[in-house]
């Protein structure tokens, strides 16, 4: 009789109850975990946007842009790129679903607050419809790079350096543009902020489909929304330059 080493792998994993890697599994179970990731990357969408209306009727933006503008803005940027930072660092770390979804739940929370001042000046300069446009962009874009990652047979693991040096290059930047007077980040820098997080974009969306473990579901939503925040962050940020 022939030996199958998928039997014995799949034995071996329960055995010792340890999840396999999404890239291992039948194409039901792979399907099974992306329908999963989006549909927590939704639920994630529609509970910042939730919480931005909130903040906004309530009129709470006003005071935390009064405050952020009283401050450094451009280290309020390098605190959006770190709060990223901490999120990607979250998704592939936590292991229990409880910890991830503390780790979702306190990421848009973050993001949520941290967009306050931008979507305030972009309210401000050209209404809601500057930022209806500007998310309509984001999430196509989002939505048209994740398919070309998930179907292409292109890999894009090469893409994690370029995306590492990138963002340490874009917050010595903005370290730098903070010291330094008079010297400001217009729109070369938004331009190449959006290449990188659609970098981020092929790079987390097949990294998630072929290395994370399926009960990492709600880690890889989450690693999804900070690719998309990024995203729409500098796509607004275009939009309002251009204006």
């Amino acid at each position: 009789m022939q030996h199958d080493p998928r039997a014995t792998a799949t034995a071996t994993v329960a055995t010792y109850g340890q999840p396999q890697v999404v890239g291992d599994l039948s194409m039901e179970a792979r399907s099974t975990f992306m329908v999963r990731v989006f549909t927590h990357l939704l639920g994630a969408l529609l509970a910042f946007t939730m919480i931005e209306v909130g903040i906004f009727y309530l009129g709470w933006h006003v005071t935390i842009t009064n405050y952020v503008m009283e401050q450094s803005w451009l280290i309020f940027l390098g605190a959006f790129m770190v709060a990223g930072w901490i999120a990607g660092r979250a998704a592939h770390t936590a292991k229990s679903r409880l910890a991830q979804y503390a780790a979702l739940v306190g990421y848009v929370l973050a993001e949520a607050l941290l967009f306050v001042p931008l979507l305030t000046m972009a309210d401000r300069q050209a209404g809601g419809q500057m930022i209806a446009s500007a998310a309509y962009v984001s999430l196509a874009g989002f939505a048209g790079l994740a398919a070309i990652a998930i179907f292409s047979r292109k890999d894009f693991s090469f893409l994690g350096a370029a995306l590492k040096w990138g963002g340490f290059c874009a917050l010595g930047l903005i370290i730098g543009s903070s010291i330094i007077g008079g010297f400001e980040l217009g729109m070369m820098f938004n331009v190449g902020m959006v290449a990188l997080a659609g970098g981020a974009i092929l790079f987390d969306t097949q990294r998630i489909f072929r290395e994370y473990p399926e009960d990492r579901y709600v880690g890889a939503s989450l690693q999804l929304f900070a690719s998309i925040a990024l995203l729409f962050w500098y796509v607004l940020r275009i939009f309002m330059s251009r204006d």
